[in-house]
């Protein structure tokens, strides 16, 4: 996954962030959605902090930054859903939200897919090398086996 598809991800989620505050200022329980929306809002930060430093997120620092990206995603959909209509929530809004919850699921689901098959190949890694190194072939083979026999006679 790109640094780059990451903040742009990250810039889709924030927008739809921001535009959600006048609308849920009726009342203090329309108001709760802020702490979800602050949430993301610092996750997504935190991805685009992340996108656009030297020192890269690893795939694993990556998957569960998504992960919980993912859960807040859900309790605002959940949120979302149950109050729409007291709270008068823009169809937009609900909509739009929705649908970076969707975008954050798929990218989570890759970028977590990723983590586990480094995971595996870094186990692999240390399994060989626990093992003798893999039989220190030039290419990651057994090598060659047997003795060589030196000529006799004069040399």
């Amino acid at each position: 996954m790109s640094s780059k598809t990451i903040a742009a991800l990250a810039g889709a989620l924030l927008g739809s962030a921001l535009i959600a505050g006048p609308a849920f200022a009726q009342n203090a329980e329309c108001g709760e959605i802020q702490k979800t929306l602050q949430s993301r809002k610092e996750l997504v930060a935190k991805a685009n902090a992340a996108s656009n430093s030297k020192k890269k997120m690893t795939p694993a620092e990556a998957c569960a930054l998504f992960g919980k990206l993912q859960s807040n995603g859900a309790e605002g959909v959940k949120w979302i859903t149950a109050n729409k209509e007291w709270c008068s929530i823009p169809d937009t809004f609900a909509e739009g939200f929705k649908a970076d919850h969707l975008k954050v699921a798929g990218i989570r689901t890759k970028i977590c897919g990723v983590a586990a098959q480094a995971s595996k190949m870094e186990a692999q890694a240390r399994a060989q090398a626990q093992n003798g190194g893999g039989g220190g072939g030039m290419l990651g083979g057994p090598g060659l086996t047997g003795s060589l026999k030196m000529p006799q006679g004069a040399l």
